[in-house]
């Protein structure tokens, strides 16, 4: 049984592909209109997404907030694209800005977006400290702004919700240097460190104001960055869809609202609910 959703808005970060567009069509397909936040807003532009300061990728990589605000619209709400990049801040208060214009509110603010360019998974010396802070201004301070931005008015309904999007890259150290699969660098460890940090705080200070907040955890999921970048295929791992099923679980049941704080396993959650018919495939 879910829980009525009427009107209510989500703002999705990183949600031009990926694990952020799924989570924003999962959303959708629960009820919320959705506001989407990415620098991609058309498809075909280059970005850089190498992983270390030794190569360059500038491959255009699938995925736009057009095609996402599609997606969204295909399940019967409204999308709202809006520009947004994690290392500029003035973007974060021009987004959040005109979706509180357009639409009056944020009702869940979803923080799934992070850097994604050289210095992610350089070894500890071969990270300078310019890289290492672009790293925490994308993956940790930008996302704390935007919470910032967004708790007033949720504050003052005395009701929302704060979903991040963590990694156990955060808390465990690597069992293989960051050019192995299961290796990741200072870069990408240090600011899920940090992140890991927020939404514990936040449930701990601002819990009996009306205001939930969560980590919920990935697994390894593959992307379409990961299959271009890496060259993974679909089945190596999780598909995207098991996080914005798990989000939208979270947000939408009783069981995910009581849940509220814990350490959310998207993949544990996502299988042991049969969230996303057909997966894993040994449980059909």
């Amino acid at each position: 049984m879910s829980v009525a959703v009427k009107n209510r808005v989500a703002l999705v970060t990183g949600a031009s592909r990926g694990i952020g567009k799924a989570i924003a069509v999962h959303l959708a397909g629960a009820g919320f209109d959705v506001a989407l936040g990415a620098r991609t807003r058309h498809d075909g532009e280059v970005r850089e997404h190498s992983s270390t300061v030794k190569e360059s990728d500038t491959r255009p990589l699938p995925g736009s907030l057009d095609a996402t605000a599609a997606a969204v619209r295909d399940s019967g709400r409204e999308a709202l694209p809006v520009y947004l990049d994690l290392l500029d801040r003035a973007s974060l208060g021009a987004a959040v800005a005109t979706v509180l214009e357009r639409w009056g509110r944020i009702d869940v603010l979803v923080n799934n977006g992070r850097y994604v360019g050289p210095g992610v998974m350089d070894r500890f010396l071969d990270t300078s400290v310019d890289l290492l802070e672009r790293n925490l201004e994308a993956g940790f301070y930008a996302p704390v702004i935007l919470t910032k931005l967004v708790l007033p008015q949720m504050l003052e309904r005395k009701d929302g919700a704060i979903v991040n999007i963590v990694s156990g890259v955060g808390k465990n150290d690597p069992t293989q240097p960051p050019e192995h699969n299961f290796g990741w660098g200072i870069g990408y460890g240090a600011s899920k460190g940090a992140f890991n940090r927020v939404a514990g705080i936040l449930r701990s200070e601002l819990g009996d104001q009306g205001i939930r907040a969560s980590n919920v955890v990935p697994g390894f999921v593959v992307t379409e960055r990961t299959v271009i970048e890496k060259g993974y295929a679909t089945t190596d791992g999780a598909p995207p869809d098991v996080v914005g099923a798990t989000v939208a679980w979270l947000l939408t049941t009783p069981e995910g609202r009581a849940s509220d704080g814990a350490w959310v396993e998207a993949q544990q959650v996502c299988r042991e609910r049969a969230l996303v018919p057909g997966w894993p495939a040994d449980a059909a």
